[in-house]
Protein backbone atom coordinates (compact mmCIF):
# COMPACT_ATOMS: atom_id res chain seq x y z
CA UNK A 1 0.00 0.00 0.00
CA UNK A 2 1.38 3.39 -1.03
CA UNK A 3 2.30 5.62 1.89
CA UNK A 4 0.05 8.67 2.14
CA UNK A 5 1.81 11.97 1.73
CA UNK A 6 1.90 14.15 4.85
CA UNK A 7 -0.20 17.31 4.69
CA UNK A 8 2.81 19.61 5.07
CA UNK A 9 4.57 17.86 2.19
CA UNK A 10 1.74 18.93 -0.08
CA UNK A 11 2.48 22.60 0.47
CA UNK A 12 4.09 24.37 -2.50
CA UNK A 13 7.61 25.63 -1.97
CA UNK A 14 6.60 29.31 -1.91
CA UNK A 15 4.33 28.62 1.10
CA UNK A 16 7.08 26.67 2.82
CA UNK A 17 9.41 29.61 2.20
CA UNK A 18 6.88 31.96 3.80
CA UNK A 19 6.61 29.70 6.87
CA UNK A 20 10.37 29.36 7.20
CA UNK A 21 10.65 33.14 6.91
CA UNK A 22 8.79 33.42 10.24
CA UNK A 23 11.46 31.37 12.02
CA UNK A 24 14.00 33.51 13.87
CA UNK A 25 16.21 30.69 15.13
CA UNK A 26 19.06 29.92 12.75
CA UNK A 27 19.51 26.57 14.48
CA UNK A 28 15.92 25.65 13.66
CA UNK A 29 16.39 26.78 10.06
CA UNK A 30 19.48 24.60 9.73
CA UNK A 31 17.55 21.62 11.06
CA UNK A 32 14.61 22.31 8.75
CA UNK A 33 16.88 22.46 5.73
CA UNK A 34 18.15 18.95 6.47
CA UNK A 35 14.69 17.31 6.50
CA UNK A 36 14.38 16.83 2.75
CA UNK A 37 15.23 18.48 -0.56
CA UNK A 38 11.93 20.32 -0.70
CA UNK A 39 12.48 21.85 2.72
CA UNK A 40 16.05 22.71 1.80
CA UNK A 41 14.76 24.67 -1.19
CA UNK A 42 12.11 26.29 1.01
CA UNK A 43 14.75 27.50 3.47
CA UNK A 44 16.86 28.87 0.61
CA UNK A 45 13.90 30.78 -0.82
CA UNK A 46 12.96 32.15 2.60
CA UNK A 47 16.47 33.55 3.06
CA UNK A 48 16.44 34.98 -0.44
CA UNK A 49 13.34 36.98 0.47
CA UNK A 50 14.79 38.54 3.60
CA UNK A 51 15.83 42.18 3.67
CA UNK A 52 17.55 41.98 7.05
CA UNK A 53 19.51 39.45 9.07
CA UNK A 54 20.60 39.79 12.70
CA UNK A 55 22.98 37.31 14.28
CA UNK A 56 23.10 39.24 17.57
CA UNK A 57 22.37 36.79 20.36
CA UNK A 58 23.39 33.72 18.36
CA UNK A 59 26.60 31.75 18.61
CA UNK A 60 27.78 31.91 15.02
CA UNK A 61 31.09 31.18 13.33
CA UNK A 62 32.59 32.44 10.08
CA UNK A 63 31.42 29.66 7.78
CA UNK A 64 27.82 29.40 9.00
CA UNK A 65 27.35 33.16 8.97
CA UNK A 66 28.76 33.56 5.46
CA UNK A 67 26.67 30.64 4.21
CA UNK A 68 23.42 32.26 5.36
CA UNK A 69 24.38 35.70 4.04
CA UNK A 70 25.26 34.12 0.70
CA UNK A 71 21.71 32.77 0.38
CA UNK A 72 20.14 36.09 1.40
CA UNK A 73 21.01 37.84 -1.83
CA UNK A 74 18.31 40.54 -1.40
CA UNK A 75 19.74 41.59 1.95
CA UNK A 76 19.80 45.29 2.88
CA UNK A 77 20.60 45.21 6.61
CA UNK A 78 23.19 42.98 8.30
CA UNK A 79 23.77 42.84 12.06
CA UNK A 80 26.57 40.61 13.33
CA UNK A 81 27.11 42.40 16.62
CA UNK A 82 28.80 40.55 19.44
CA UNK A 83 26.55 39.43 22.29
CA UNK A 84 27.03 37.62 25.56
CA UNK A 85 26.54 34.35 23.69
CA UNK A 86 29.73 34.97 21.74
CA UNK A 87 29.24 35.59 18.02
CA UNK A 88 32.74 34.57 16.93
CA UNK A 89 33.18 36.29 13.59
CA UNK A 90 36.76 36.93 12.48
CA UNK A 91 38.45 38.63 9.55
CA UNK A 92 37.98 35.45 7.55
CA UNK A 93 34.22 35.66 8.02
CA UNK A 94 34.16 39.29 6.89
CA UNK A 95 36.18 38.33 3.83
CA UNK A 96 33.70 35.56 2.96
CA UNK A 97 30.78 37.97 3.38
CA UNK A 98 32.53 40.50 1.13
CA UNK A 99 32.30 37.94 -1.72
CA UNK A 100 28.51 37.49 -1.46
CA UNK A 101 26.12 38.90 -4.04
CA UNK A 102 24.30 41.12 -1.54
CA UNK A 103 27.30 43.10 -0.32
CA UNK A 104 26.90 45.91 -2.84
CA UNK A 105 23.25 46.40 -1.84
CA UNK A 106 23.73 46.56 1.92
CA UNK A 107 22.63 49.88 3.40
CA UNK A 108 23.26 49.01 7.07
CA UNK A 109 26.01 46.99 8.74
CA UNK A 110 26.64 46.55 12.46
CA UNK A 111 29.89 45.02 13.71
CA UNK A 112 29.36 46.29 17.24
CA UNK A 113 31.77 44.84 19.79
CA UNK A 114 33.43 42.37 17.42
CA UNK A 115 36.79 42.29 19.19
CA UNK A 116 38.18 39.53 16.94
CA UNK A 117 38.08 41.59 13.76
CA UNK A 118 40.84 43.90 12.54
CA UNK A 119 41.39 46.40 9.75
CA UNK A 120 42.20 43.54 7.39
CA UNK A 121 38.69 42.11 7.49
CA UNK A 122 36.89 45.45 7.74
CA UNK A 123 38.68 46.86 4.70
CA UNK A 124 37.77 43.77 2.65
CA UNK A 125 34.12 44.07 3.65
CA UNK A 126 33.72 47.82 3.34
CA UNK A 127 35.55 48.13 0.02
CA UNK A 128 32.58 46.43 -1.70
CA UNK A 129 29.77 47.97 0.36
CA UNK A 130 29.24 50.93 -1.95
CA UNK A 131 25.58 51.46 -0.96
CA UNK A 132 26.26 51.63 2.77
CA UNK A 133 24.38 54.36 4.67
CA UNK A 134 24.64 53.25 8.30
CA UNK A 135 27.70 51.65 9.93
CA UNK A 136 28.18 50.64 13.56
CA UNK A 137 31.76 49.60 14.18
CA UNK A 138 31.94 50.64 17.83
CA UNK A 139 33.76 48.54 20.40
CA UNK A 140 36.31 47.23 17.91
CA UNK A 141 40.06 47.76 17.53
CA UNK A 142 40.02 49.36 14.08
CA UNK A 143 42.48 52.08 13.14
CA UNK A 144 42.58 54.85 10.55
CA UNK A 145 43.14 52.20 7.88
CA UNK A 146 39.48 51.21 8.18
CA UNK A 147 38.35 54.85 8.19
CA UNK A 148 40.29 55.47 4.97
CA UNK A 149 38.55 52.49 3.35
CA UNK A 150 35.14 53.75 4.50
CA UNK A 151 35.92 57.21 3.17
CA UNK A 152 36.94 55.83 -0.23
CA UNK A 153 34.18 53.24 -0.62
CA UNK A 154 31.02 54.59 1.04
CA UNK A 155 29.91 57.86 -0.59
CA UNK A 156 26.33 57.45 0.69
CA UNK A 157 27.26 57.01 4.35
CA UNK A 158 24.92 58.92 6.70
CA UNK A 159 25.74 57.63 10.19
CA UNK A 160 28.75 55.95 11.74
CA UNK A 161 29.31 54.73 15.30
CA UNK A 162 32.93 54.67 16.49
CA UNK A 163 32.20 54.27 20.20
CA UNK A 164 35.30 53.11 22.04
CA UNK A 165 37.47 52.90 18.91
CA UNK A 166 40.52 54.18 20.75
CA UNK A 167 42.97 53.57 17.91
CA UNK A 168 41.42 55.96 15.39
CA UNK A 169 42.93 59.43 15.09
CA UNK A 170 41.96 62.85 13.87
CA UNK A 171 43.63 62.06 10.52
CA UNK A 172 41.18 59.25 9.82
CA UNK A 173 38.18 61.28 10.99
CA UNK A 174 39.07 64.24 8.79
CA UNK A 175 39.40 61.94 5.78
CA UNK A 176 36.03 60.38 6.57
CA UNK A 177 34.16 63.68 6.87
CA UNK A 178 35.94 65.19 3.87
CA UNK A 179 34.97 62.36 1.52
CA UNK A 180 31.61 61.20 2.93
CA UNK A 181 29.71 64.36 2.10
CA UNK A 182 26.33 62.88 3.07
CA UNK A 183 27.47 62.06 6.59
CA UNK A 184 24.92 63.33 9.12
CA UNK A 185 25.98 61.83 12.44
CA UNK A 186 29.14 60.43 14.01
CA UNK A 187 29.40 58.85 17.47
CA UNK A 188 32.83 59.20 19.07
CA UNK A 189 32.15 58.35 22.72
CA UNK A 190 35.25 56.85 24.30
CA UNK A 191 37.75 57.81 21.61
CA UNK A 192 40.98 59.71 22.18
CA UNK A 193 40.32 62.47 19.69
CA UNK A 194 41.23 66.04 20.77
CA UNK A 195 38.48 68.66 20.83
CA UNK A 196 40.25 70.73 18.16
CA UNK A 197 39.61 67.97 15.66
CA UNK A 198 35.85 68.10 16.21
CA UNK A 199 35.90 71.83 15.63
CA UNK A 200 37.68 71.16 12.34
CA UNK A 201 35.07 68.55 11.41
CA UNK A 202 32.29 71.07 11.98
CA UNK A 203 34.11 73.55 9.79
CA UNK A 204 34.15 70.93 7.03
CA UNK A 205 30.51 69.93 7.60
CA UNK A 206 28.60 72.43 9.78
CA UNK A 207 25.43 70.27 9.90
CA UNK A 208 27.31 67.22 11.21
CA UNK A 209 25.96 65.85 14.49
CA UNK A 210 28.81 64.80 16.77
CA UNK A 211 28.08 62.60 19.79
CA UNK A 212 28.90 63.72 22.40
CA UNK A 213 28.34 67.41 21.53
CA UNK A 214 31.60 69.32 21.20
CA UNK A 215 30.47 71.70 23.95
CA UNK A 216 30.57 68.81 26.46
CA UNK A 217 34.13 67.82 25.61
CA UNK A 218 35.93 70.04 28.06
CA UNK A 219 38.64 67.58 29.11
CA UNK A 220 40.43 67.45 25.78
CA UNK A 221 39.03 64.14 24.56
CA UNK A 222 35.76 62.28 24.11
CA UNK A 223 34.55 60.93 27.43
CA UNK A 224 34.08 57.21 27.92
CA UNK A 225 30.31 57.10 28.33
CA UNK A 226 27.66 54.61 27.17
CA UNK A 227 25.86 55.01 23.86
CA UNK A 228 22.49 56.71 24.20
Amino acid sequence: MEKEEAEIDRLPIHLLAYIFGLITSFTDLAQASSVCRKWTEGVKQSLAQRNSLSFAGWKMDDDSTARLVRLAYNLKELDISRSRWGCQITDNGLYQISLTNCIGNLTSISLWGMAMITDRGVVKLISRASSLQHLNIGGTFITDESLFAIADSCPHLKTVVLWGCRHVTEIGLRSLVNKCRKLESINVWGTRIPVDCFVDLLNISPALQIKPPVALLNDGSAAVLPVA
